[in-house]
């Protein structure tokens, strides 16, 4: 896989509350341990890393401000001069600076990694996508949680994550496996 010199990792919602048992069965445990993989060699090889942090707007969210869900996870905390970004919708586009930092350091290809699949990894791919940018999404790299459909018919976390990176493939971005962007 080609992967540009100047690629961004973007890096969704790597938060406390994500772990919080409330959010139910997730798929993908070792999620965390690909994203890891990525983020050492965006480092190593000085890539841009941008960290996405969500504040949200509802008091009984994971993410509420002023708690401790709302503060980065230890291991995806920002080094010095990585990228910082807040937003307060799923999609890491609307109501921030994104598109404006990328286009100014000339970034056109994207890999989006984080949670959850469905929601601010599955938004902010397809703005990216709309918007022009090259997208890569690693299946792998990503996750989500047990949740009923319309309909109310549940769904494992599988299904859910299938689905949306099923969503994505081919129309918005390019899924595919961390192994498939690391240097071999």
């Amino acid at each position: 896989m080609d992967i540009q010199a100047n690629a961004a990792l973007l890096l969704i919602d790597m938060q406390n509350g994500i772990n919080h048992p409330k959010l139910g069965r997730r798929n993908n445990p070792n999620a965390e341990i690909q994203i890891i993989k990525l983020l050492a060699a965006w480092r190593e090889m000085k890539r841009p890393v941008i960290h996405v942090r969500h504040f949200s707007r509802s008091p009984d969210s994971v993410f509420w401000p002023e708690q401790s869900g709302v503060e980065y996870q230890p291991e995806f905390a920002p080094a010095e001069g990585e990228g910082e970004l807040q937003k307060q919708t799923p999609d890491a586009f609307c109501g921030t600076s994104l598109e404006s930092w990328l286009r100014t350091d000339s970034i056109i290809q994207l890999v989006i990694v984080g949670v959850v699949t469905n929601n601010s990894v599955e938004s902010t791919a397809r703005s990216g996508g709309n918007l022009g940018f090259e997208v890569l999404v690693p299946h792998d790299a990503c996750f989500t949680f047990d949740q009923a459909d319309f309909f109310g018919n549940p769904r494992t976390a599988e299904e859910v994550h299938a689905m949306s990176l099923g969503n994505l493939h081919g129309e918005y971005a390019t899924v595919v496996s961390t192994a498939d962007i690391l240097p071999g």
